[in-house]
């Protein structure tokens, strides 16, 4: 564990190396929505069951329109019906149903469009016609015992309805973590009420609660509490204890009010890292609690992430989409980082050699194949100014070793999705 001054990358690979995938769990399917399978789904039967008709319109064996031409139409099979009926000829026809069941010995649907009925026989006007078409073959769509989803694969609504048409039921899934915001500074107050001199209004906790259920992290639980070691070390503890990840605003800093790293402490939580090489979001804190529940079956391996994000808004975010999502994305198991992509820069920055500059900024994507993106960088870049990350789409980041960049350099880009 290290308590000097790392550089992004380091804290990169340290965060992912001490967050561990929390334990599966089995849920009701419909219930299952955006988490991620933990075992792959076997199919318990073929889909479909039978030889089922594409299309509204006429059955026939193909073989026997070859033969004979025109077809008698001998009866009709709806969607839903126990069975396809006797046996029919050659030279016979059924009217069916999208859904319903073929009989035997046919092959071939024609639509109710392309043909002509008269007094009970049917012509077939489709040119473009071929033997099989508009016919599902039983298990077209999937074979009884064949892998219907892959552990790890996202529950998107198609991946939902997919599975249920398979008939099941429970799946064994990654579940959501349970998140704490836990908010310090006795200069707060919540909007909504009137300021006294001295005081500002407290935005950080209402931002991080968008942030999280933006990537669609819901189970969130908001605790305030005082600038003083006990008050802050009594809440950080009871929201260890119930909680898979807990992130704390405020108080990481090195002044006299800074209790973030002292109560943690206190807490029993480790100390993975503390400061980083960047800017904004220098003294940003992780560490990690073994042993934290009091239920087993709440976290992976029975651990809390602790997060102590800096309290000025700009930091909170942009410490929030580099460091938290890698966190979120391996206890959920789904995708949630920041993708990285290159673009041309379209204004000059200077800089100090030394930290890392996380940038608000304005990306313009590529239309096509034959153009290329552009990031303009915002005004007031300030770590306390959220009004200009209100209107950026994208972060770009300037190594820690550059000074200087210029118009039409390509720079890293991490777009906000």
């Amino acid at each position: 564990m290290t308590q000097s001054l790392i550089s992004v990358a380091e804290a990169k690979v340290l965060t992912g190396a001490h967050v561990l995938r929390l334990p599966c769990t089995r849920m009701l399917l419909g219930d299952a929505l955006g988490l991620v399978l933990a075992e792959d789904v076997i199919a318990p039967l073929n889909m479909p069951g039978f030889n089922q008709s594409a299309m509204d319109g006429y059955a026939f064996s193909w073989e026997g329109f070859i033969q004979n031409g025109a077809l008698a139409i001998v009866g009709e099979v709806a969607a839903g019906a126990a069975e396809a009926g006797p046996r029919p000829a050659p030279n016979q026809a059924v009217r069916i149903f999208t859904g319903a069941p073929v009989p035997d010995g046919f092959d071939t649907v024609v639509m109710q469009e392309k043909v002509s009925v008269s007094q009970g026989v049917l012509h077939i006007l489709d040119e473009g016609l071929v033997q099989g078409r508009n016919v599902r073959l039983v298990g077209s769509e999937i074979a009884e015992g064949a892998l219907a989803m892959q552990s790890g694969t996202p529950l998107t609504p198609a991946a939902i309805g997919f599975l249920a048409s398979l008939g099941i039921t429970q799946v064994s899934v990654i579940p959501a973590p349970t998140i704490a915001l836990v908010v310090t500074g006795d200069e707060l107050q919540t909007p909504g009420v009137a300021l006294t001199f001295g005081q500002v209004y407290e935005s950080n906790s209402q931002l991080l609660q968008a942030a999280l259920q933006w990537l669609r992290f819901s189970q969130v639980k908001i605790h305030y509490t005082k600038d003083d070691l006990d008050s802050l070390t009594r809440t950080l503890s009871a929201a260890i204890e119930v909680s898979d990840l807990v992130l704390l605003t405020g108080g990481v800093s090195v002044g006299d009010y800074d209790f973030v790293p002292k109560a943690a402490a206190a807490a029993g939580v480790e100390t993975v890292f503390h400061k980083i090489k960047q800017k904004p979001g220098k003294p940003l804190f992780f560490g990690v609690k073994k042993g934290a529940h009091a239920k087993s079956e709440i976290g992976s391996a029975n651990q809390t992430v602790v997060f102590g994000l800096p309290g000025n808004p700009a930091s909170v975010l942009t410490c929030f989409y580099q460091y938290v999502t890698l966190a979120l994305e391996k206890l959920s198991g789904r995708s949630v980082t920041m993708k990285p992509c290159r673009a041309q820069l379209q204004s000059d920055y200077q800089k100090p050699a030394g930290l890392t500059h996380f940038l608000k900024a304005d990306l313009h994507a590529a239309a096509d194949e034959h153009s290329f993106s552009t990031v303009f960088l915002m005004g007031a870049q300030e770590s306390f100014r959220l009004s200009s990350f209100a209107v950026s789409n994208a972060i770009v980041e300037i190594p820690a070793e550059t000074t200087r960049v210029e118009k039409g350099d390509w720079v890293n880009v991490y777009p906000i999705q």
